[in-house]
């Protein structure tokens, strides 16, 4: 048995649903029951004979899109553990291409951003070629960058607010870095912060890292670390958008692709491409009148 939940375009779910039903015959899948969820009149419940996750994602994406979803092999239930990712994920921005911007080399940084997201070069060669070109940027550049263009992603203190509140574990593991990271979970609530350490000397940036690299295997480990924590079976989230989330989003029993590279929505069961980050309460049947604001 699979169960998925969508949050598509009310105006056209009864037809698109009937289009998907023949569609999930067709690929045996079969629909066993359909309802529209009580506490929210635009999140949509599909009960299925079926264990294929990647067909039923696909053929959902490509009748409901773009739409927000999940899909469980159990009944849905608020997690006990979210992990998500920073950049493009909790904020609306890539931190080390703005700050880039300050010492006017974003276009080069922000290409090579962009390959490693979608996975097409190596995460730590990746992050060290943009940290170093960014040697002699006056530290101060990192707060000005923060005040200036750092902001947090629709929905993402009430999600992890209400997560909080609900007993829920969160940690925000990150690619970038500290300088970023810390004040960023600060704002937004999370309980903990893993992340790269940018050298400085001097008042200014060497071009090097301190310590070890929070990669894509690092990420996954804090997640698994975590759920250890909470005993054998505990319900993780983790959400994120690139290449470098992907382990991650696989480990995780609810892997959430936000506006994602197309890697990233392929290992994940969940994904955002409507809506905001409040989709997920949504999607967690959790009502609006129990958000924490």
């Amino acid at each position: 048995m699979l169960i998925a939940r969508l949050i598509a375009d009310p105006a056209t779910l009864e037809t698109r649903l009937d289009a998907a039903t023949k569609a999930l015959e067709a690929a045996a899948l079969k629909l066993a029951h359909a309802q529209m969820l009580d506490f929210c009149g635009d999140v949509l419940q599909l009960e299925l004979v079926a264990d294929d996750v990647a067909s039923l994602r696909t053929i959902l994406l490509e009748h409901f899109g773009p739409c927000d979803g999940l899909i469980a092999h159990d009944e849905i239930r608020v997690p006990q553990l979210f992990v998500s990712d920073m950049d493009s994920t909790m904020i609306g921005q890539e931190c080390i291409d703005e700050l880039a911007d300050y010492a006017n080399i974003k276009p080069q940084i922000a290409e090579i951003t962009e390959r490693a997201m979608q996975g097409e070069l190596d995460f730590e060669s990746a992050l060290r070629e943009r940290v170093d070109l960014l040697a002699g940027l006056d530290k101060g550049a990192i707060e000005r960058c923060l005040t200036e263009r750092i902001r947090p992603n629709p929905g993402a203190r009430v999600l992890v607010e209400t997560l909080k509140a609900r007993g829920c574990r969160t940690v925000l593991v990150t690619g970038g870095f500290h300088h970023f990271a810390d004040p960023v979970a600060e704002q937004i609530g999370f309980e903990r912060v893993v992340g790269n350490r940018l050298e400085v000397a001097g008042g200014k940036l060497t071009g090097g890292l301190v310590g070890a690299i929070t990669d894509s295997s690092v990420k996954q480990h804090v997640l698994e670390e975590e759920a250890a924590k909470l005993g054998e079976g505990a319900l993780t989230m983790a959400a994120g958008d690139g290449a470098n989330d992907i382990p991650m989003l696989a480990a995780s029993t609810y892997g959430i692709a936000y506006h994602a590279k197309p890697k990233a929505r392929d290992a994940a069961n969940g994904w955002i491409d409507r809506g905001d980050l409040t989709a997920l309460l949504k999607l967690l049947e959790i009502r609006e009148e129990d958000w924490v604001a």
